[in-house]
């Protein structure tokens, strides 16, 4: 039918055709969106939720996360998605302190961390790391590794623990970029609450 309209002249072309002509052309310009969001959100950003409070205070439980899978490099400070078996059999959320080849050392007693000797500035921590897990320190991180924790250093199970340990490169799902909205469980129900703009980045 459409084919049929388009061999018309503009003059020839009755109400109707128009009419069909731009229902056409807003549904040929909505597919067009529509596939190039699958596309980006299939192969450049990808949407997850936290699951805990292992990330406080940077992410809350519940917070939606939009993850890059284009971050190729691991580096320090990012706090990434991960996907590596675990004693948790789930994807963890955590940062990055120290990739390949770095040695990590932790001072339980005064909760400080350090990188190749360098003491670590954390201002995104919920707490000291005075907690130690199964892991003795300090280590060095193998090659094509990173070490993770988790900015709730007293409540969260990460690379210190033989439950999860170094994470290989290749099981980073993406790095997060921002948090949208966050879900709660208010009366039995999940209520969804936008972020301001202001605190979208993570960081």
């Amino acid at each position: 039918m459409i084919k049929d309209i388009a061999k018309k002249e503009k003059s020839e072309l009755t109400f109707k055709d128009k009419i069909l002509i731009n229902v056409y052309d807003m549904v040929s310009v909505l597919a067009v969106a529509v596939v190039t969001i699958m596309v980006l959100f299939t192969f450049v950003f990808r949407v997850v939720f936290v699951d805990g409070g292992s990330m406080l205070p940077t992410l809350n439980h519940g917070d939606m996360l939009v993850v890059s899978a284009y971050d190729s490099q691991p580096a320090y400070g990012q706090v990434v998605i991960v996907t590596q078996p675990n004693w948790f059999d789930d994807p963890i959320v955590k940062r990055i302190i120290a990739t390949e080849n770095q040695v990590v050392d932790i001072d339980f007693e005064k909760g400080e961390v350090y990188v190749d000797g360098v003491l670590l500035n954390e201002p995104y921590i919920n707490n000291l790391t005075v907690n130690k897990q199964e892991v003795d320190f300090p280590v060095t991180v193998p090659e094509g590794h990173v070490f993770v924790m988790g900015d709730n250093r007293q409540g969260s199970t990460d690379s210190r623990s033989d439950k999860i340990g170094f994470i290989r490169e290749e099981y980073i799902l993406g790095v997060v970029k921002y948090k949208i909205l966050n879900q709660k469980e208010t009366g039995g129900r999940k209520v969804s609450q936008f972020y301001s703009p202001s605190e979208w980045k993570v960081e």
